[in-house]
């Protein structure tokens, strides 16, 4: 399998190339299909196995295909990871895939940073947020973001947000996003609550 197989352009698949990515992984190759499709995904896979591309190229191919931009304190794509470390690789993957993803914004909002510097990118509106639970909520507190127009929803490393008590925090944030939307749930383990919190 190859990611022009996966039906990428051929302005994607050559920035994957130049940034070391020639062929997809098992949970690449599994998941993108049905999140291009526009599916629900659950994804199951090590860390480290290219589960971050597994959901990001699809998200990229989504927004890039429309013409319409974020309005103020909107996004349109929201990730939502357990640590400060993981959110930020994550915005690190789309920073690389950056050419291919035609002038996307990506804004980054995590606790330990200035949250009046978050909450100024945000007034302007993101194509991508990538957060943690937390920040989040304290931003959705503010009034600074308004997620009742976020299409696209990722869960990354879903077993650590269930191992460290973010399922209450997911609990609020989810009614929040509209109920037509895509959702992308990705974990390195399946324990029993992810059950509850697929739902």
């Amino acid at each position: 399998m190859t990611f022009n197989e996966l039906g990428f352009e051929p302005r994607l698949v050559a920035r994957l190339a130049e940034i070391g990515m020639h062929a997809p992984t098992p949970i690449q190759t599994k998941a993108i299909p049905h999140a291009l499709a526009g599916r629900d995904v659950l994804g199951i896979a090590q860390t480290g196995t290219g589960k971050t591309a597994a959901f990001g190229l699809p998200l990229i191919v989504a927004l890039a295909g429309e013409t319409t931009r974020p309005l103020p304190r909107t996004a349109r794509g929201l990730v939502l990871a357990p640590t400060r470390e993981l959110a930020t690789q994550i915005v690190a993957t789309f920073e690389s895939l950056r050419g291919a993803g035609r002038g996307l914004r990506v804004d980054l909002v995590v606790g330990g940073r200035p949250i009046n510097a978050q909450i100024g990118r945000l007034s302007r509106g993101t194509d991508i947020l990538v957060a943690t639970p937390g920040r989040l909520i304290d931003l959705l507190d503010r009034r600074a973001v308004d997620l009742s127009g976020t299409r696209f929803l990722v869960l990354d490393e879903a077993d650590q947000m269930l191992d460290i008590g973010f399922i209450h925090a997911l609990r609020r944030i989810a009614p929040l996003l509209p109920r037509a939307r895509q959702t992308m749930m990705f974990s390195a383990t399946m324990p029993r609550q992810m059950d509850e919190l697929s739902r």
